[in-house]
């Protein structure tokens, strides 16, 4: 458990952005994001912690809308009307950040939610359970120090479902280190923020702000006064949802059609298949079905899959009645029957580590004697992948299949697996 004295210094701005990885984050991309929620335990968290994110998706016009779980008053109990001055500041803080953004403050008592979880659960589930699985969601990192944070990140945790959830650290800057074991470098994603707007709002906090001994100390809050912004992405898979809200945006999100990386790639692919024909083959997000429809000319039975209904449609009209294209999410519903060649293309790091291994011991159980398994994944972090594909391809590996081959780019992987060991010229009798 973490225990720090706010009133005393703690780690400076300039240890942090001395370590390399302050500056080598994953950008955030708000590309698929059709609105924001952001949570608060106290008043000025939804400032400090997001008031970047917030003015950002101000200016892409989405609509934002700020819960405050606590009244604020623990931090000067000695003021009856603490808890009216800060709901007056938390207005004013949003209002700077966001004039069309609307404000909700559920009232617990500061210091006390862990003592009333059940009832703000149930505040919580009754707000996001309206909401669409493409908004954001950003709440208090559950490691932060603070057992309001903890609580109210635990929560969202439990809440957030398909929706993808951004975790803020206040008081890490503080107490915690670049070297700090529970400093979750990993999982960290940048947001490069316009921070006027954001130390504009940080001083309508006059409460937390004035006095001989301020809450929000000056050292403190250079940490809030960089123009980045940091989230904790928590590892969940990405469904369908995420798929939907980009192809909703573009009918060809990824560029397949045209971008002549991806027709290489589809190339070497085909190319990689250690036979010239397969007799039941499954590929595991088939997309609009360009690798698809080549598959085809190398399998007898060929059943293409995907999470997102108009991909399955894009699919299904690019390769006709050449294979069955169906629309399935393998982690809900994994295809029955066997398979000598399964496809895994550009699909693994969508899904967070403990997908990845169900997933994994599904694929190796499904697959014939004879069976091969192909994977292939771009290797660069994205901020929205739970996973890299050098993630995926080195938990495959771990599975005990032979590796035939293995192509290595800057820019992805491709390794094709298989339970018989014997190269394809020695299956030929050449060697």
């Amino acid at each position: 458990m973490v225990i720090f004295d706010a009133a005393r210094s703690g780690t400076e701005v300039r240890e942090w952005t001395e370590d390399p990885r302050f500056h080598n984050r994953p950008t955030l991309s708000l590309d698929t994001v059709s609105e924001l929620l952001v949570i608060a335990a106290h008043p000025d968290d939804e400032t400090l912690g997001a008031g970047g994110l917030i003015a950002q998706c101000e200016a892409l016009g989405l609509p934002i809308h700020v819960i405050c779980v606590t009244d604020g008053s623990a931090s000067h109990p000695k003021d009856p009307l603490l808890s009216f001055t800060r709901a007056a500041e938390l207005e004013a803080a949003v209002y700077e950040l966001s004039p069309h953004a609307t404000v909700e403050r559920l009232g617990f008592p500061d210091g006390g939610i862990r003592e009333l979880a059940s009832a703000l659960r149930t505040e919580l589930h009754n707000r996001v359970r309206l909401l669409p699985h493409s908004a954001l969601i950003a709440a208090p990192w559950a490691g932060d120090g603070h057992r309001d944070h903890r609580v109210v990140g635990e929560l969202m945790r439990e809440l957030a479902g398909e929706r993808i959830l951004l975790e803020y650290p206040v008081w890490m800057w503080h107490w915690a280190t670049p070297e700090h074991t529970e400093t979750p470098w990993t999982h960290m994603v940048a947001l490069h923020i316009d921070v006027v707007s954001k130390i504009r709002a940080q001083n309508h906090y006059h409460s937390q702000l004035d006095g001989e001994s301020p809450i929000l100390r000056l050292d403190f809050l250079e940490h809030f006064r960089r123009p980045k912004e940091f989230y904790i992405v928590s590892e969940r898979p990405l469904r369908s949802a995420y798929f939907d809200a980009l192809y909703a945006r573009s009918d060809d999100p990824w560029r397949f059609r045209t971008r002549w990386y991806e027709k290489r790639k589809r190339d070497l692919t085909v190319a990689s298949l250690p036979r010239e024909n397969f007799e039941h083959a499954l590929e595991i997000g088939c997309s609009l079905g360009i690798l698809t429809g080549m598959l085809t000319e190398r399998c007898d039975h060929l059943l293409a899959v995907d999470v997102s209904a108009a991909a399955v449609s894009q699919a299904r009209a690019h390769v006709g009645s050449d294979a069955r294209i169906e629309r399935l999410d393998v982690l809900a519903e994994f295809p029955t029957g066997s398979y000598d060649l399964i496809v895994l293309s550009e699909v693994g790091y969508y899904w967070d580590a403990e997908s990845l291994d169900r997933m994994l011991t599904t694929i190796h159980a499904s697959l014939t004697p004879n069976g091969v398994l192909l994977a292939c994944h771009w290797r660069h972090p994205v901020s929205d992948y739970p996973l890299t594909g050098d993630d995926v391809h080195a938990a495959v590996r771990g599975r005990g299949l032979t590796r035939l081959s293995s192509h290595v780019e800057e820019d992805f992987l491709l390794e094709v697996f298989a339970r018989d060991p014997r190269s394809v010229a020695t299956l030929e009798g050449l060697s």
